[in-house]
């Protein structure tokens, strides 16, 4: 179900064709707002941006983006000079926030076909030289978001993966860097930790580093990679990615805390890709977790040894997700017991 906030646009939004559970009108600060649903289960939310108190300051929409999933936000707009500005719309894109109108016959669309990155890049405003400008066409007179302004830069195809822990702590940190170590072999592959510094005890320099502000940016800036690996850690918006590896660490601890913190904590992830990691579970202790949490798990990672210059369960898990280069490469030939001193 969806729920909507609404204030200038209340007429407008209450004739919508859409189930809502829950909607409130009138003028709230952001602190308000994230405190009524950091914690409520939603399908979407639809908000009047003329809602959200000082609006046109983009540092309280900023809020929002830190505590909140975007991807699960479609953001009416009004029409002031400076909501629609390219500044303030590029930040919106920075933020990770794409799916914002002009046009209240568009929410509706926007429920069933959220845009990516892709779909919003031209709005977003990059201080670079890096991406040449093609020509563009008019943008769309209906008010949508999703006609071309006048710059538009040429982007490359390239997989942007997110690793985000669902329990505490579960590994999103080293199984980044583990992929990155096994896709770099035969990929151009780039991995980079948003608003944590962890990686500086893996001692290896060709890891990144970036906060959610910049986080397009730098994907923009390594845009001539094959893959950049995302580390979200706990906390991380995936709004960047164009595809998610949501890490359980199957202990019975663990999964109690989420299940306490959340108890749809599983209902939200219906249709995404699951890893089990950390995990001691047997084939049939999956089956178990699959039928108990009504999930269905991706790939199943045991305890790795991260000292192993190769490993064949990541292979495994990596050609799984379409990276063929590494099938003839899932062997640990040549691999020492203890790989301490090289």
């Amino acid at each position: 179900m969806n729920v909507k906030i609404v204030n200038k646009y209340a007429s407008l939004l209450a004739d919508l064709d859409i189930d809502f559970i829950k909607s409130i009108e009138g003028e709230f600060t952001s602190e308000e707002i994230i405190m009524q649903f950091s914690n409520f289960f939603y399908n979407k939310m639809i908000i009047d941006i003329t809602a959200i108190k000082d609006y046109q300051d983009i540092t309280k929409i900023q809020e929002l983006s830190v505590n909140m999933d975007m991807s699960k936000v479609i953001l009416l707009l009004d029409d002031s000079e400076v909501v629609n500005s390219p500044r303030y719309l590029s930040q919106l894109v920075s933020m990770g926030i794409y799916n914002f109108t002009r046009n209240v016959d568009a929410i509706k669309f926007l429920i069933d076909n959220p845009n990516t990155y892709k779909d919003v890049a031209q709005y977003h405003q990059l201080n670079m030289n890096m991406m040449a400008p093609t020509e563009t066409s008019s943008s769309s007179d209906d008010g949508s978001f999703g006609g071309t302004p006048t710059i538009v830069y040429e982007q490359r195809d390239l997989r942007i993966i997110g690793i985000k822990n669902v329990t505490e702590h579960a590994g999103s940190t080293t199984l980044t860097y583990l992929l990155k170590k096994q896709l770099e072999k035969k990929y151009r592959v780039v991995a980079v930790e948003v608003d944590d510094n962890d990686f500086m005890y893996l001692n290896d320099k060709t890891l990144k580093h970036t906060n959610h502000m910049e986080l397009q940016n730098f994907i923009a800036a390594n845009y001539t990679a094959d893959v950049i690996l995302v580390d979200l850690n706990d906390h991380g918006s995936v709004s960047a990615c164009n595809e998610v590896l949501y890490l359980i660490e199957p202990g019975l601890i663990k999964l109690n805390k989420l299940i306490r913190k959340d108890r749809h904590a599983f209902e939200k992830l219906k249709g995404e890709k699951i890893i089990l990691n950390r995990s001691v579970l047997n084939n049939t202790d999956v089956a178990d977790f699959e039928y108990e949490s009504r999930s269905k798990v991706y790939f199943n990672v045991p305890y790795l040894d991260d000292k192993l210059d190769n490993n064949h369960v990541l292979n495994e898990l990596l050609i799984k997700m379409g990276f063929a280069r590494l099938d003839d490469n899932n062997s640990e030939k040549g691999g020492k017991l203890f790989s301490i001193f090289k």
